[in-house]
């Protein structure tokens, strides 16, 4: 099959190097000049584990290439895939669509022969209504079938999570459309990928209750945890007691400093402003919203504690500033609001990451970047370990003891035992675990 792939973001990139891999022939197009010719000489602008060897191969193989120019590619193509940006609208919090209805403009203009439009990016309920319309407003004589097909990927997995999927949903009703899709997503029928034809507009939906599950279920228990700390229970041992009923399930229980990233904060906010505009009420999800960005400014409050109440004139060493780890994404990152409250709080703020310092450097301008977290530590009156990544998981305790001008750390991500912690003479605190076990 001929596809092209329009936007070359995280979603379209993957997505595209994935199609081409399973013998697709795809085509990447992106109005970013500067982009493609960087894409064209093998740099990758994200990152992702696996994906520049999975472009190179490709590429290699002659069954994907990028270009700037959309009307050969979308003339050529069975199926055009719309992998634009739909970022939160300024002032209001909707889906901003803007870059959506521009891409099904152009590809309008440029359809020949029978084509499935098919919307990845995650947009709101009824935009490939509004997609369908402008394609057929401006070649009323275009052959065509819109589709939504969202995108179910987590960064730093997204590999895998697109050839060895929990489900394929497919939005579409024509039965052309159905079989160029099935026929896309054919080879992963030996991974035995469950594939969920349903309307279009539920598809659409699909995508953002998922997320907004996903949220609530992260923000859930959070407050658990701060219940736990009351308490003098153990949020881990808690968590791991709920998550063994398979009516509730063990991912997305882990306490932390909120949720962030690309999609969570963004959908959930787009989610209540669908409801609002059809006169139903989400109380669930906009309480989601309030006490995840509660908590996330919570955090510095929570540094400031475990440092004796004051960070006027301290030095704070964070430890991960990207969302998660295994990508270099800054998108609504906890450690954003953590280093912000920091700062205001008197402190002077070092920061370590193994990816994500040349993105962060956007974000937080005024603080100081490390070469690895050592040297981050070094005379530091507190750490906070933000990001999980696996570099921070098993450091020289006594290395870092010594390093430190007092032995203070902050573990947002229960990474470390406090009993160990405690041992090597660390005042230690976590997050939703019992007082008596912070060291």
């Amino acid at each position: 099959m001929r596809i092209a792939m329009i936007g070359t973001g995280y979603v379209g990139l993957v997505s595209g190097a994935c199609f081409a891999d399973f013998g697709h022939q795809v085509t990447c197009v992106d109005k970013d000049a500067d982009k493609i010719k960087a894409l064209q000489r093998g740099e990758i602008p994200i990152f992702e584990p696996g994906l520049d060897e999975l472009v190179a191969a490709n590429v290699r193989a002659r069954r994907l290439d990028f270009t700037t120019d959309l009307s050969s590619p979308v003339a050529e193509a069975d199926a055009v895939f719309i992998a634009v940006g739909t970022p939160s609208r300024r002032g209001d919090g909707h889906a901003d669509l803007t870059y959506v209805y521009a891409a099904a403009k152009e590809i309008a203009r440029a359809l020949t022969g029978f084509t499935v439009v098919v919307t990845k990016s995650t947009v709101p309920v009824g935009t490939g209504d509004e997609v369908e319309r402008l394609i057929r407003e401006t070649n009323p004589s275009a052959d065509v079938e819109v589709a939504s097909n969202p995108e179910f990927l987590r960064e730093g997995a997204a590999i895998r999570d697109f050839k060895w999927p929990d489900r394929i949903v497919v939005g579409i009703s024509d039965e052309r459309g159905r079989k160029v899709l099935g026929d896309i997503y054919r080879p992963l029928s030996l991974n035995q990928a469950p594939v969920m034809y349903t309307a279009r507009r539920t598809a659409e939906l699909i995508k953002y209750a998922a997320n907004a599950f996903l949220a609530t279920k992260i923000t859930f228990i959070n407050e658990i945890a701060d219940l736990a700390e009351k308490v003098g229970a153990d949020v881990q041992e808690v968590a791991r007691g709920i998550g063994l009923d398979n009516r509730i399930g063990s991912k997305f229980l882990h306490a932390g400093p909120g949720f962030g990233g690309s999609c969570f904060p963004k959908d959930t906010r787009a989610l209540v402003k669908i409801a609002q505009d059809h006169d139903a009420q989400l109380r669930i999800v906009e309480a989601v919203l309030g006490v995840n960005d509660n908590r996330k400014r919570a955090m510095a409050r929570k540094v400031a504690s475990a440092a004796g109440g004051s960070l006027r004139g301290k030095t704070v060493a964070v430890l991960g500033l990207t969302f998660k780890p295994d990508t270099d994404d800054m998108r609504e990152a906890p450690s954003i609001p953590l280093v912000t409250g920091l700062l205001d709080m008197g402190a002077r703020v070092r920061a370590h990451d193994p990816v994500g310092m040349e993105q962060a450097k956007r974000e937080l301008p005024d603080i100081e970047y490390c070469e690895d977290p050592y040297a981050c530590a070094k005379g530091a009156d507190v750490m906070v370990l933000v990001t999980e990544w696996v570099q921070y998981r098993a450091m020289d305790l006594e290395r870092l003891k010594a390093a430190m001008a007092q032995p203070v750390v902050v573990d947002l991500r229960n990474v470390y035992r406090a009993e160990d912690m405690a041992a090597h003479g660390f005042i230690y605190e976590s997050v939703g675990r019992p007082p008596q076990a912070r060291g």
